[in-house]
């Protein structure tokens, strides 16, 4: 039984001493915080002590997650994602983890029974008020999530609880509250799908199942409501399925029920069905009626006594898996919630970080930094929703909710949880901090689009829509697809028609528009919690990879729509491919905008051969078997020293693009690098060859459409640090800042040039503290090549200890052979600088950089050079400096890596 408010009320009091109720069921209603649950949890199982119970209570709570949570506490109580939240993070292990802390925190207050897993297999998605309380419309899957749920609360000490059985996945509702919804399905088609998650819980040790109070209406079956029927509980349930744990009914103050039947009637027909436990939520008058029943049915032997034994012994056992007098009247507390916290936070985020599902994005508008320069206005519109109900007794007490009474209605009260208002306005906040430019937040209703809307769409340079179950509450796509109509027909000021960038993010159901290709981008967050708006933040700016994917059959609706062309990818042949290599770089390189592409302009098939014994590469085409043309290239490096695989070129002939030529390419690339042994990180961008350090980073519109495919393709391109080759013209008249080498003489540095292997041993054991790529390979090249090539080492004057060193080289050198930008300069002599690695010890890291390029930049003017290069340096913080010494800036790039380990985007096989 359940009763109102959060301390045991007299009438609880009664129940449990003059009655001996031994179960109860706490909802939202009755809980504040974790510490006032502990309290109230001690409260009831003292009664029932004091009373003379030989055996606790059982008190259980819905603690689902996602939306539907009965105890709520921020600071002790985490939030985790929705059941089909977890189903998107694919990870059933992930499952496990999530159920066995929320059953940790929620055992540590005292509770001993969860009202769950929920086992529904949504047979009809449409319009069903269960949406993401179930994992989806796969019964293998909700059957192996719903087991990895009941291991992980079994784990963590409590009782479990599958609902609702048979299923409330495919009920047809009739409109009126007075009518029962009904399951239409026959038995077979019930064997087949729905009871699939059932019957394997059963085979794995479920301790408790609910049966529903809805009506079954198939051949064979006429039953008004399961819960009271012994053809459902006593057949399908005990004999077809062979369950002899404990049955619970549906509440029996459901109107339906109890009107049809009344709660006396009902009672009594629910234990003769089979039920070991009745379930009634709230009103102390129905309770009384129920025992009234049940004390009649006895008393006129329509129960018998063998019957009650049957479901004391099952309660009994129940019972003593999950809770004892020494456990009831010592709950751990908000001691162990304290210990628990920061795990429990970290597996929060993990949880949500994983489910967050991109469903479509066609014109690559993730992340949002790809589309919308800092100071444009970013528009966001909400809908106004209440949070979801955490029970039938819930929702019946906030539609009963009296507004003039001072404790707040359930729903006002829960809404640190849920509330759309509340929780919408912080997401507006979190998204206005991510950036510097504005965020404009209005919400919208049932009364559609206004003149605000459009006012607020046409002003704002990209806007992002927010649906909570769209498909029962209509108004919500109706409103999405007008503002999708507006942002299909905005035009620029020279009449051109512009698509205005528009992210749909369904925040609950993701039935909304997963099949409506006509959102172009469509993201899912499955519940609309802080946490998982916080997640949907970091999505949208790029800094988290979003890696969920839509349960069920919409999981194979998803990848069919996002299906591509497969072109037949080749390793590149030298022999066969070089030539036609050649033509396709003068392809791209005339195809582009001029200097678009400047570092291709110099580079031939050769340039990306680098030919090391400790560097595995290995390069692909895209190529006519008959004409042997190519139409794309990849080039992949990976660095046995680091444990670096790079993708070091990746380029596609214009007149064949968008025909997922660069896609094929990627992920043979991407697979193939997967592959090598002790692969650490993945990078985009190589020090060698020189010829494509990262995304091109100067072009404005081509940099954001290359950020938007590569954060396509999976790259985390919010994570990039900028790459830049700079150049210094006119040696024979230059000069060093006035200043330069007074401060040179701080730095507390002696400066020597050395040549050859000899040096070898110290100056690779300093470049080890720089985890940059290709580094070591540079060296060893320029140590090997001692006529054309020189290390400039700064030394600490006390023990000689290296900490900053710079490469020097020439055009005779074979690290030359590398930087296309050393080529193509007829009749100029040109020196190049790669390369600077600065302990990270060193204070003054700025002023021992410009020293070795000085000292650089005065050997190569005495070789007569007019021109000095330096590739690869890192941009931050270092661009004024060099310019000050008069570089300018040749190339830029963003160089983004990531960890091999959390690659998702391209299977290993």
């Amino acid at each position: 039984m359940g009763f109102d408010g959060t301390a045991v009320t007299p009438q609880i009091r009664k129940l449990i001493q003059e009655h001996h109720i031994g179960s109860i069921l706490l909802t939202a209603k009755n809980l504040k915080s974790a510490q006032d649950t502990k309290n109230l949890v001690y409260e009831l199982q003292k009664c029932a002590y004091d009373a003379g119970h030989t055996v606790p209570l059982a008190i259980g709570v819905d603690q689902e997650n996602g939306g539907v949570n009965s105890l709520f506490d921020e600071i002790y109580i985490r939030q985790y994602p929705s059941a089909m939240g977890m189903a998107a993070t694919g990870s059933s292990d992930l499952a496990y983890q999530v159920a066995k802390a929320t059953a940790e925190e929620i055992a540590a207050c005292g509770i001993n029974w969860i009202m769950g897993p929920c086992l529904d297999v949504l047979t009809n998605a449409r319009n069903q008020p269960l949406g993401v309380r179930t994992t989806g419309d796969d019964p293998q899957e909700v059957s192996q999530y719903g087991v990895a749920y009941m291991k992980g609360y079994k784990e963590a000490g409590l009782a479990t609880m599958g609902k609702h059985f048979p299923s409330y996945g495919n009920l047809e509702f009739l409109g009126s509250a007075l009518d029962v919804p009904t399951i239409t399905e026959s038995l077979e088609q019930l064997s087949l799908s729905a009871l699939v998650p059932f019957r394997n819980a059963i085979k794995q040790g479920l301790d408790a199942i609910m049966v529903g109070g809805c009506a079954m209406a198939s051949p064979g079956l006429n039953v008004m409501h399961a819960c009271l029927s012994d053809q459902v509980v006593d057949g399908l349930l005990r004999s077809d399925l062979k369950f002899d744990g404990v049955v619970v009914s549906e509440c029996l103050e459901m109107e339906a029920l109890s009107h049809n039947i009344g709660v006396g009637g009902g009672t009594v027909m629910a234990v003769n069905a089979g039920c070991d436990i009745v379930l009634l939520c709230r009103s102390y008058a129905h309770q009384q009626e129920a025992i009234n029943g049940f004390k009649l049915g006895l008393e006129n032997s329509i129960i018998t006594k063998e019957r009650v034994r049957q479901s004391l012994r099952r309660v009994l056992e129940m019972k003593s898996k999950c809770t004892s007098w020494e456990k009831a009247l010592n709950p751990a507390g908000i001691e162990l919630l304290s210990r628990l916290q920061p795990s429990h936070t970290k597996l929060s985020t993990k949880a949500y970080n994983s489910s967050i599902t991109v469903v479509r994005d066609k014109n690559h508008l993730l992340p949002l930094t790809n589309v919308i320069e800092p100071e444009e206005e970013l528009l966001l519109l909400t809908p106004l929703v209440k949070p979801l109900a955490a029970s039938a007794a819930a929702q019946h007490l906030s539609e009963q909710a009296n507004t003039n009474s001072p404790e707040p209605a359930l729903w006002q009260r829960s809404t640190s949880v849920m509330s759309g208002e509340r929780v919408f306005r912080e997401l507006g906040r979190s998204l206005a901090r991510q950036r510097s430019g504005r965020v404009l937040h209005t919400s919208y209703t049932a009364n559609g689009m206004r003149p605000q809307h459009e006012n607020l769409i046409n002003r704002a340079s990209a806007v992002i829509v927010l649906t909570a179950d769209a498909n029962r509450n209509l108004y919500q796509q109706g409103f999405t697809k007008h503002v999708s109509m507006i942002c299909n027909m905005q035009y620029t000021a020279g009449g051109e028609k512009r698509e205005k960038p528009l992210i749909v993010v369904s925040v609950s159901s993701p039935y909304d528009f997963a099949m409506d290709s006509n959102i172009g981008t469509y993201i899912c967050t499955y519940d609309f919690t802080e946490t998982a708006l916080i997640s949907l933040v970091k999505v949208l700016y790029g800094e988290v990879t979003p890696a969920g994917s839509l349960p069920g059959s919409m999981s194979q609706s998803q990848k069919l729509s996002q299906s591509k062309q497969h072109w037949l990818v080749e390793t590149f042949n030298e022999e066969r491919d070089a030539n036609a290599l050649d033509t396709l770089i003068k392809a791209v390189v005339e195809g582009t905008s001029p200097n678009q592409y400047s570092e291709l302009s110099n580079a031939t098939s050769n340039s990306f051969l680098l030919r090391q014994a400790n560097v595995l590469e290995a390069h692909f085409v895209v190529r006519n078997s008959s004409t042997q043309a190519l139409y794309g290239f990849c080039s992949t490096y990976y660095f046995k020293a680091t444990g670096t695989g790079v993708i070091g070129a990746l380029f596609v002939d214009p007149a064949r693009r968008k025909l997922s030529i660069g896609h094929s390419l990627h992920n043979r690339a991407i697979r193939t690098l997967l592959q090598r042994e002790d692969v650490k990180r993945f990078q985009l961008g190589s020090r060698l060859p020189s010829i494509y350090l990262g995304i091109p980073s100067g072009h404005g519109t081509e940099r954001k459409r290359l950020r938007q495919w590569f954060a396509n393709l999976g790259w985390n391109t919010a994570l990039s640090r900028p790459i830049c080759s700079m150049t210094a013209r006119s040696l024979q008249t230059w000069s060093p800042p006035e200043g330069m080498a007074k401060s040179l003489q701080s730095a507390g540095a002696d400066f020597d040039l050395v040549y050859g292997w000899t040096y070898a041993g110290p100056i690779l054991d300093h470049i080890k503290t720089s985890n940059r790529q290709g580094l070591a390979e540079v060296y060893k090249m320029a140590l090997q090549d001692p006529s054309a090539c020189g290390i400039i080492r700064a030394k600490r004057p006390e023990d000689g200890t290296l900490v900053g060193t710079v490469v020097l080289y020439n055009m005779q050198s074979s690290l030359a052979e590398y930087v296309p930008a050393m080529r193509g300069r007829e009749g100029e002599l040109v020196g190049g600088i790669s390369s600077p690695v600065i302990s990270p010890s060193v204070g003054e890291y700025s002023t021992l950089l410009q020293g070795l390029i000085l000292l650089g930049i005065r050997q190569i003017k005495q070789q007569g050079c007019n021109a000095c290069m330096l590739d690869y340096m890192d941009g931050d913080g270092n661009f004024d400096g060099l310019s000050a010494m008069g570089f300018s800036t040749l190339h830029t790039f963003e160089e983004v890596s990531c960890d091999a380990a959390t690659w998702t985007m391209v299977p290993r096989s």
